[in-house]
């Protein structure tokens, strides 16, 4: 059967006329290719978004030290997002080119850099030059998800990205917390000069030397990734080039394509309406609940990371529900499910503006968290079927929108008061829902039109005659070549891409 054909090769079953992707997942395997490029997926972004939140939760003391104003604060935070938006661009195409596996490891190096110095800065302006070159680290979100959707089918897409994202993104909260009430007061302890009264320099001299430690174990993770994983199920791109398996692959022609798609533009608004609202609330939710609560940084921190924990599961269950509506209703039920999470979020955004009691606060955040997360996860289990050829690319300009939809929010935080801004941000989310009764996918049945192609039923499973002749079509080229079809290795489109535009 089409199910042991890719058993004879691989740990995982896997569809031929995928290139070899993955139809399942097991989490608990480590196998070559797909579950190591999962799990590596996971931990970069985990380390990269770890980087690239190691100053907020410190932000209260260096705050303090630097003397800044609340609105140098927020700058500094829209230097963070901003330095993630043409790194996400880039790295799209560069996954295309290169192989998602080469490019995550030289974004982990370059992004470690800036972190390990950040105790050199001694202003506002030190401080957004280094933020914005610490966001070179949000590029490792593009790579984890062109790297999951190249090892796993458009089927199973929503819940590897989801999965390899959700967990990345986690690194986020894991950093609010392990900075700002593991670390900080453990270095201010270490640090602290005998007969110091007072332990403002205490402070000052654990938030410029603590960042040190998570540029270190980065690097690590960054050789591990180019070491001991792989691009693509069949190997790395630079030996598929060699051997003929794969064309050689035109950046510009890649970004053209994607970037002249119209669903490429409107999920990337949806998107800077999820991912860009967790950015934002990352970067201020700290101080947020410090001045707001009138509490300890450490037990600001504490609190503000509960944001982050709830990727744990919250994203992946997006991608997962996704995927089982999908089982059912085809891409018309991605969509819906999409809007509704959306509206849902949107709704607990409106409601936490107006919470003043504390408790109150954590729970409206609990749901909050969840409802940002679930719609990232359903977003991303849209994208690889925009345009199948150019996926990373594509990620790239959406997952740049979740950068640029952090940098309008951190416009918003600057000038108005936290209430003021939550409230327009709600109101901005509930407006992006309208974005999916425009996305029309080529194939498949819009959200309110249209119909999915007996190409798409059989995919998905919904066609079971269909399917069975699929499978026996398979089974018999498996036979004639012992490696399945491969016609289909960059997408149903049939577009493979290769220098000068030529096909």
């Amino acid at each position: 059967t089409l199910s042991q054909a890719g058993r004879r090769k691989y740990k995982l079953l896997v569809d031929p006329r995928q290139d070899d992707k993955a139809v399942e997942i097991n989490l608990c395997s480590t196998s070559r290719p797909h579950m190591r490029a999962l799990h590596f997926s996971w931990l970069s972004f985990f380390c990269a978004f770890f980087l690239w939140f190691t100053i907020p939760p410190l932000m209260p003391v260096i705050k303090d030290t630097l003397k800044l104003s609340p609105r140098q604060v927020w700058t500094s935070h829209i230097y963070s997002a901003a330095g993630g938006i043409i790194t996400r661009v880039v790295m799209g195409p560069a996954c295309d080119k290169f192989g998602a596996r080469v490019v995550t490891a030289v974004v982990l190096w370059v992004s470690a850099v800036p972190v390990a110095f950040t105790g050199l800065v001694n202003n506002a302006a030190g401080l957004n030059i280094l933020r914005l070159f610490v966001g070179v680290a949000a590029g490792v979100f593009v790579t984890c998800q062109s790297w999951s959707s190249r090892m796993f089918t458009r089927e199973m897409a929503g819940t590897a990205n989801a999965i390899v994202a959700g967990w990345g993104n986690l690194g986020g909260g894991v950093a609010q917390i392990v900075m700002g009430s593991v670390m900080l007061p453990l270095f201010k302890i270490l640090l602290t000069v005998h007969g110091e009264e007072d332990d403002t320099a205490a402070y000052e001299r654990a938030w410029r030397t603590v960042c040190i430690l998570p540029a270190i174990a980065t690097i690590g993770v960054g050789w591990a990734v180019m070491i001991h994983s792989e691009d693509a199920p069949r190997g790395n791109y630079k030996d598929l080039k060699r051997s003929g398996w794969m064309p050689e692959v035109s950046i510009g022609d890649n970004f053209r394509y994607a970037a002249c798609n119209t669903n490429t533009w409107l999920l990337t608004a949806q998107y800077a309406c999820c991912f860009g609202v967790e950015l934002t609330v990352n970067n201020g939710a700290a101080l947020y609940f410090y001045e707001e609560f009138n509490l300890s940084a450490e037990s600001a921190a504490a609190i503000a990371s509960i944001f982050g924990w709830m990727n744990i599961f919250a994203r992946a269950m997006g991608g997962f529900m996704s995927d089982w509506i999908n089982s059912l209703n085809g891409m018309r039920g991605r969509l819906l499910l999409q809007t509704l999470l959306l509206a849902a979020e949107g709704l607990s955004v409106l409601t936490f503006a107006h919470t003043r009691n504390l408790f109150e606060a954590i729970v409206v955040l609990v749901f909050f968290s969840i409802f940002v997360q679930a719609s990232e996860g359903s977003t991303f289990a849209i994208v690889p079927y925009i345009d199948p050829p150019v996926t990373g690319t594509v990620a790239g300009i959406i997952g740049a929108g979740g950068s640029a939809g952090a940098v309008a929010f951190g416009f918003c935080f600057q000038r108005l008061i936290a209430a003021e801004a939550f409230e327009l941000m709600g109101y901005l989310i509930l407006g992006s829902t309208l974005m999916s009764f425009f996305v029309v996918i080529p194939d498949h049945a819009a959200l309110l039109w249209g119909k999915d192609s007996q190409k798409v039923l059989v995919a998905s499973g919904r066609t079971v005659a269909a399917e069975h002749a699929h499978r026996e079509d398979s089974e018999l080229e498996i036979e004639e070549t012992g490696i399945g079809p491969a016609r289909d290795c960059f997408g149903d489109q049939g577009r493979p891409v290769v220098e000068g535009g030529q096909v």
